[in-house]
């Protein structure tokens, strides 16, 4: 397997000049974020084409790269990957086609919203939208209808989620997402945080997040390291993160991994299998061995969810996804291995577990409230060339 192209040192050279990333104030480095075309093309080359396609696409689903992501690309390289999860793309105007149906919520969050951004899917776990912004918007997000823009989706007081948790003591674990919980002021996460500590039930919390690999300035946040090493004594805390390709790996983000595992935070890794980005044996067995060499834990990896205006660019057909991780787990070894190649599906979260002949063999690992008789339960599908989602496969037995 080959090393991918990143900065050689903690300073970003390639298109921005001799930069210490890890010395920047994060709060101020914002307001040099790249969000809009006349902004894009000082660093990039586009064609005439390509800039009227790129004022179409932001109209609908804003840009916004931090100079820092930005400097990942590969600039010579038209195929470069990290351009691929941050620069829109012509095939975002596409809603229709040969891959099948589009939603705009594939994970069914509007049916299990509690209200005050609270979503309680599976029994033992609520998650909280604490925030519509990330320091940067993927161009895969499977949120695409909410980060960036106004909406309702999200906590307006979390005392009020809070106080919704423990009523439920079946709630094991709370999870804040987004939008993007690490880009809040460290004042507000460290109320939210100290707003679930005391509640007996919760086993543990977790903060998913994005910015040990878009904006790692972030962790260079004494404040905010302390405040993760201080909840983590009194209540377990894990961040999973979103690592899709080992260009994302640099001395930076490497640190910035450091710097949370200081703390005794656990990190773990929920990839998404992306075409274009990671859809090869070589760039899976490259991402997962590079996380474990940084210390974070793969965990899922995601086939690419049918999500309007991502589905057709990203989603790799499953016949073809089952064969690229079936072929990437020959080269790792046992802790490379734990990841779960997982659809987060309206019904809950399955299992993609191989294929026998043209048949796809999937369990069921979460269900929804009230479907309990479901976990555990094995599903199988047929399997065809395009297919890309559990409801593109029809049903048959082994």
């Amino acid at each position: 397997m080959k090393n991918h192209r990143v900065p050689n040192t903690i300073a970003g050279k390639s298109m921005f000049g001799n930069i210490d990333w890890t010395q920047l104030d994060y709060r101020k480095e914002l307001k040099n974020n790249i969000t809009t075309v006349d902004e894009l093309k000082q660093y990039l080359p586009l064609s005439p084409e390509e800039e009227a396609d790129l004022r179409k696409v932001i109209d609908i689903h804003p840009m916004n790269i931090p100079r820092y992501y930005l400097s990942l690309i590969d600039i010579e390289n038209p195929e470069d990957p990290v351009r691929r999860l941050c620069v829109p793309d012509a095939q975002e105007l596409v809603v229709a086609g040969a891959m099948g149906e589009t939603t705009k919520d594939p994970y069914g969050d509007d049916k299990h919203n509690k209200g005050n951004g609270v979503l309680h899917k599976y029994d033992y776990t609520a998650l909280v939208v604490t925030s519509e912004y990330c320091a940067m918007y993927c161009r895969h997000c499977f949120r695409k209808r909410m980060v960036g823009l106004p909406n309702d989706l999200t906590v307006k007081n979390f005392e009020k989620a809070a106080g919704y948790i423990a009523r439920h003591p079946e709630i094991t674990n709370a999870i804040l997402s987004g939008g993007d919980p690490l880009m809040l002021p460290t004042n507000v996460l460290r109320k939210m945080l100290n707003a679930l500590k005391d509640i007996e039930h919760l086993n543990h919390v977790r903060i998913g997040s994005r910015v040990p690999v878009s904006y790692p300035l972030r962790l260079f946040d004494d404040e905010l390291i302390a405040l993760l090493k201080e909840f983590n004594t009194e209540k377990t805390l894990f961040i999973p993160t979103h690592f899709n390709h080992a260009q994302e790996i640099t001395p930076v983000s490497t640190e910035a991994v450091r710097r949370i595992r200081s703390t005794g935070v656990t990190v773990n890794n929920q990839a998404v299998l992306l075409a274009g980005v990671n859809d090869s044996v070589e760039a899976l067995v490259d991402l997962m061995n590079g996380l474990l060499r940084i210390g974070v834990n793969p965990y899922y990896l995601y086939q690419c969810m049918p999500v309007t205006r991502v589905r057709h660019h990203f989603q790799v057909p499953l016949r073809r996804g089952v064969d690229i991780v079936d072929g990437a787990r020959r080269y790792f070894d046992g802790y490379a291995k734990r990841f779960k190649y997982i659809i987060g599906h309206d019904i809950g979260k399955l299992e993609i577990y191989g294929r026998i002949g043209d048949k796809l063999v999937l369990k069921q690992l979460h269900a929804r409230s009230g479907h309990e008789e479901e976990i555990s339960r094995l599903l199988v599908r047929q399997l065809t060339e395009s297919g890309g989602w559990l409801d593109d496969l029809p049903e048959v037995t082994l």
